[in-house]
């Protein structure tokens, strides 16, 4: 039986083998007035594109919500070049916080927050199969407070942090009863971060292999003041 770990490591995540199913990716935004984009993170420019059978789990998932609320939607399909500016952006995060950490203790933990660019692990965004998320209300305000922790506090990350307000864990559960009943599947040590088909989901529920591997959208290009070797700037704290 395989051991499962929350922050799913890359050492174990690539045993996971990859059978690409060749499956298109469609822009979702369109597919339900209840999806919405949500406010930037990061200055760079957005796509709103997911696997086409995510997509429609995204939808059935949104419709499922009681009346009056919604999904904002951070970002499903990311760019391998904005991953990569994301991934050093968190690692001189981290190394400005823990100048004494040795590469392999800043690797672990940045790791555990922005997926690395790895041969045998493609990051689970740059495969169409992921989605980051939040619950909003029917006037697009993201309905997020981790109280006793602040929104940048990162232990307040995991689904079920300890010690988070009450109604904070009701809206995270409201999201996890629709997400899993249409399918997706939560990184735990990210509450906002949902995927189907990626290894992350074959390795959260024992499948014998992924079905998404690394994928571009038809006839999508590159935006050209994206393409940097620069860590891409936070918008919010």
């Amino acid at each position: 039986m395989r051991r499962y770990s929350p922050t799913e490591p890359v050492s174990e995540v690539r045993r996971v083998r990859i059978i690409e199913s060749g499956e298109p990716m469609v822009e979702y935004l369109s597919l339900s007035p209840r999806l919405i984009q949500s406010r930037p993170r990061y200055r760079y420019t957005r796509v709103s594109f997911l696997r086409e059978r995510v997509a429609a789990m995204l939808v059935a998932a949104v419709e499922a919500l009681p009346d009056g609320f919604g999904f904002a939607v951070v970002e499903g399909w990311r760019p391998p070049y904005i991953q990569r500016r994301m991934y050093l952006a968190q690692w001189h995060k981290w190394r400005e916080r823990h100048p004494d950490w040795s590469d392999l203790q800043l690797k672990r933990v940045v790791s555990r927050f922005t997926a690395p660019i790895h041969g045998r692990v493609p990051p689970p965004h740059s495969t169409g199969g992921a989605v980051d998320l939040i619950l909003c209300d029917r006037d697009g305000h993201e309905l997020h407070d981790p109280s006793p922790y602040a929104l940048n506090d990162h232990r307040g990350y995991a689904f079920d942090a300890p010690g988070i307000n009450e109604a904070e864990r009701e809206r995270r559960n409201l999201m996890k009863s629709a997400l899993e009943g249409a399918g997706l599947t939560n990184y735990p040590s990210e509450w906002w971060h949902w995927s189907y088909g990626d290894q992350g989901w074959a390795y959260r529920t024992g499948g014998a292999n992924a079905v998404y591997g690394p994928v571009e959208p038809s006839g999508w290009q590159p935006v050209t003041e994206d393409v940097s070797d620069e860590p891409v700037e936070r918008v919010l704290s």
